[in-house]
């Protein structure tokens, strides 16, 4: 058994792989020849490599084997992509006698569908050895019996073929036989054996002999038998059958006891015949189980199940023997006639059970096997499905058939098909077979939401509550699951300059619509929205819906009376003369309301009058007519009160006055009307308003006193540190050159003018002082600020003067020179003074020009103007000197006139201010008449304290 296993490996594996152009989907073939008996999980072959697939795609396509058998005696495994042995192959059990075995099966690959098809060949090993049916055999032969004779021998069996079947017999001893072998018609070897010399009974009664038969094989294996010749008497002929091979047919589904055929042999000898007795030679047990032989008539019945799809042909050996021993042999071949007796079988290959719905025509579903086992026209297979589905049955090879769409698929009519496919054969009566597949449609997001109006019309009332619903939409979608939920959005637009966001919203799951704030039906009374519905399927798809909706009116406003115009300013009154006869029309009362429909409808009445005989209101109207005929004892002040309501639930309503004055003349209405009270409705608004304004007011003028202290006191101090720093601060006098007398002549006295400014230019003071000499002694030690020595002359002399308004520039006064005259201004002192005013001096009467420094500035005065005002108080210095224009005559040429306003020095300042006069006085000035001019109060009083100085 060992040295068996090994031969077993040591068998070559061959692969044949036949790769050609079949049908959809079979890619290729393969074939494996393999040796029987392989050990589980042997190695087959590796189908992905020979098929040129990679071994993922065996993983990817879920590679499955597909046997049509009941054994499956290969295996697959997708991670290596090799064929195993799955199960013991025995070829002797799978193909008897045949000398070529083999079995196919398919491997089947998903997405896409492919088929291949594989054939694996067992290859016989010498795994038996010859064994003959009986272990002893008994022969009688007759002494009589001549050399040459011949005694038939069963032969041995061996289920092996090819090399390893029976290949020879060897009998021992040879003394008085031989053997004999020739072919028979079943291709087995038939043994006889051949006497060579005669038997003597009453020598040797027995002879026992060893029959060996040996196969071919490596090593040979062997079987043997005994032999037990007893030598009887004289026998010399022989049964003979009438035919050396029967022939006969039998149907697979005959009956048990049906006669197959009858056998006859006959024999020469004298009542032989008579007892001949049949039997089968050599017999397997299958001919055993199914046949059976009389052995005296020599009929073959019927005893088991004979199946055409087991069995098409049985072939046996029938012997005859006679009383002394004589046999004969004959064959019998019983063909098995195919009865229609199996229904076709349906196997599902691959499939798929769920199928989108937007699957294109021929869209292959499933893939489906059908055999019969019957032959012929019994095998013959015809495949459909029901005609009002919309699919169809595709055959691609022998056997296979593919399920495939016909026409396009809706999920929304048809969710799901339960298909049922009929096989039916060719047999009569046909037999058919039937398999129902269960196929669902999935969805595919092929539907937009459909709402189920185009519009819709919405009604919702004016000053209606924020938040709140007032409408809904639906929509409806015919997908499934994601692609059927539908979200609702509101479409961009624009009401009134402002987006529809602001007005309203939808819900984005249930479609209500809510207002955002409450709407006002006079400004708006409609307007239109589109909803879009949208589903959850990729990509979206959506439909559209307008909503109009309309706001409904509410009495939310009171009617406006037009007339009579009711003022609290003037009072108005209609005049009904005496004369007026009964439904005078005294007036109309007119009144809109800005509501519509019935809130709308206005109703006038008389609330109260002063007389309620003699007036009436129009309900409709509003018309104020007479209701009798007015009298002289009537009232001229006649006061009505109409009330006009409107229709609405609650009513709203409004109240006029009408003031009626009966008289014929206007004089007597106006003096009737004179002490006509008119009454005022104050609102009780207005009166918080007073209150708050009078609130505010106060609290600004309280703020006001405090600002107005707190500067006056930040002045006040700024004053005290002026006061305490301008001891500190030189006077730096000017001394101007003195010219010798000569031909041109030169002043002999010079003017010394004192300008003193500090930091606070509108503190300072401009001071004219006295001329003096060269040799005029400078106490330097009295020099002092300008203003304090001002502010002492006010002490005494009490509040400050006013500037003179007779003050005036002459322009028309010369002054003679050589070349003419002297152009000099007057003399003018200015001052600043802490409260920002200015004194000038005398200006003479009809003098031109503009006068500098006069009267208040409104503002605090910029460094422009400061350093304007310090030249102006330099001109000060030189016109001073027109005083003494008598005592200087023409011959002093004005080049030699010393220049006193060159130079102003700013204390606490680095700068020095120089004024070049030709530039500055005008080209013909006027002569001042000094003695001449008139002198106002104003200027006595400055002249006197400049003598007091």
């Amino acid at each position: 058994m060992a040295m068996r296993k090994n031969r077993l490996f040591e068998w070559p594996l061959c692969v044949f792989v036949v790769c050609g152009f079949s049908v959809y989907p079979v890619a290729g073939q393969v074939r494996y020849s393999i040796p029987e008996e392989m050990t589980l999980g042997s190695f087959v072959g590796d189908i992905a490599k020979d098929l040129g697939l990679e071994p993922q795609r065996l993983v990817a396509g879920r590679a499955r084997i597909f046997s049509a058998g009941d054994s499956e005696y290969v295996g697959l495994d997708r991670e290596k992509g090799q064929l195993l042995v799955k199960e013991r192959m025995d070829r002797e059990q799978l193909c008897a006698e045949m000398p070529a075995c083999s079995f196919s099966f398919d491997v089947i690959l998903e997405n896409p569908m492919e088929l291949f098809r594989v054939t694996v060949e067992v290859v016989d090993i010498n795994d038996n050895s010859p064994v003959f049916p009986k272990r002893e055999i008994e022969l009688e032969i007759s002494e009589l019996a001549v050399p040459g004779a011949r005694f038939s021998m069963e032969s041995a069996v061996d289920q092996d073929v090819g090399e390893n079947a029976l290949q020879k017999y060897i009998l021992n001893p040879t003394d008085h036989f031989n053997l004999n072998i020739q072919g028979r018609i079943d291709d087995s070897k038939h043994i006889e054996m051949v006497l060579q010399k005669p038997l003597d009974r009453e020598k040797t009664k027995h002879h026992y002999l060893t029959l060996t038969a040996v196969d071919g094989g490596d090593p040979q294996r062997s079987g043997t038998v005994k032999i037990h010749i007893v030598v009887l008497d004289v026998n010399d002929n022989a049964p003979a059958f009438s035919q050396a091979t029967y022939k006969a047919f039998v149907p697979e589904n005959a009956v048990k006891g049906t006669l197959i055929t009858t056998v006859s042999a006959t024999d020469a000898d004298e009542g032989s015949s008579v007892n001949i007795e049949y039997y089968f030679e050599h017999a397997t047990k299958s001919i055993q189980e199914l046949f059976t032989i009389d052995p005296i008539s020599g009929e073959v019945r019927v005893v088991g199940d004979i199946d055409y799809e087991k069995n098409k042909r049985f072939q046996m050996k029938v012997k005859a023997k006679d009383l002394g021993g004589l046999t004969d042999s004959c064959g019998i071949v019983i063909d098995v006639i195919d009865v229609n007796d199996n229904i076709p079988k349906i196997t599902v290959m691959s499939f798929s059970s769920a199928l989108p719905e937007d699957s294109v025509p021929g869209t292959i579903i499933a893939m489906i096997n059908i055999q019969d086992l019957d032959s012929a026209e019994n095998a013959e297979i015809t495949c459909s499905v029901h005609n009002n589905l919309p699919f169809k049955m595709e055959s691609s090879l022998s056997n296979y058939y593919n399920l495939v769409t016909e026409s396009v698929l809706d999920r929304e009519q048809t969710a799901e098909y339960n298909i049922t496919i009929t096989a039916v054969d060719g047999g009569s009566p046909p037999l058919s077979s039937k398999k129902t597949l269960s196929l669902k449609i999935s969805d595919v997001n092929d539907h937009s939401p459909q709402f189920q109006q185009e519009s819709y019309d919405a009604y919702v009332f004016e000053n209606n509550v924020p938040s709140r619903s007032f409408f809904s939409v639906s929509a409806t979608d015919a997908d499934l699951g994601p692609n059927a939920k539908v979200s609702y959005f509101l479409e961009d637009g624009s009401l009134n300059g402002a987006p529809l966001s602001a007005y309203l919203t939808v819900n984005s799951d249930s479609g209500v619509l809510y207002a955002v704030k409450p709407f006002d039906y006079e400004q708006i009374k409609s307007f239109k929205i589109n909803v879009k519905a949208q589903d959850g399927g990729s990509p979206p798809l959506s439909g559209n819906v307008t909503i109009n909706i309309f706001i409904k009116d509410q009495n939310d406003n009171a009617p406006q009376v037009l007339y009579p115009v009711q003022t609290s300013s003037s009072l108005v009154a209609e005049m009904v003369p005496r004369s007026a006869d009964v439904g005078y029309l005294v007036t109309k009362v007119v009144a809109v309301d800005v509501d519509s429909g019935q809130n709308a409808w206005l109703s006038y009445k008389l609330q109260k009058a002063t007389d309620r005989a003699l007036f009436e209101v129009g309900l409709q109207n509003g018309e104020i007519r007479t209701i009798r005929q007015v009298t002289d004892k009537d009232a001229v002040k006649q006061k009505l009160t109409v009330v006009v309501e409107d229709n609405g639930q609650p009513s709203r309503s409004a109240t006029v006055i009408v003031n009626v004055a009966v008289a014929d003349s206007f004089p007597e209405v106006l003096s009737e009307f004179t002490d006509f009270t008119v009454d005022r409705e104050y609102d009780n608004k207005l009166t918080f308003y007073l209150v708050l304004a009078l609130a505010v007011v106060s609290v600004l003028f309280i703020f006001s006193i405090i600002a107005i202290v707190t500067v006056k006191i930040y002045r006040w101090r700024q004053n005290r540190l002026f006061y305490k720093s301008a001891a500190n601060l030189p006077v730096i006098p000017y001394y101007p050159p003195v010219y010798p007398d000569g031909n041109l002549g030169t002043l002999q006295r010079v003017y010394n003018y004192e300008v003193c400014g500090t930091t606070d230019s509108r503190m300072s003071n401009v001071k004219i002082v006295r001329p003096y000499s060269q040799n005029t002694l400078v106490d330097v030690s009295c020099m002092g600020t300008m203003q304090r020595e001002e502010r002492k002359q006010e002490d005494v002399n009490g509040e400050q003067n006013p500037p003179n308004n007779d003050w005036r520039l002459n322009q028309q006064g010369q002054r003679p020179g050589p070349s003419g005259t002297y152009r000099y201004s007057t003399s003018t002192q200015q001052r600043w003074t802490p409260y920002g005013k200015a004194r000038a001096g005398p200006h003479p009467e009809g003098a031109g020009g503009v006068v500098a420094g006069t009267g208040p500035w409104p503002n605090p005065p910029t460094e422009a103007e400061q350093i304007q005002a310090l030249m102006a108080a330099a001109n000060q210095v030189s016109e001073a000197t027109a005083t003494l224009g008598p005592r200087y005559n023409a011959q002093f040429p004005m080049q030699h006139v010393p220049d006193y306003r060159q130079n102003v020095y700013i204390p606490g300042s680095t700068a020095t201010l120089t004024a070049n006069p030709l530039q500055g006085l005008p080209q013909a000035m006027p002569q001042v008449d000094i003695h001449n001019a008139a002198q106002t109060p104003a200027s006595k009083k400055k002249s006197t304290k400049k003598d007091k100085k």
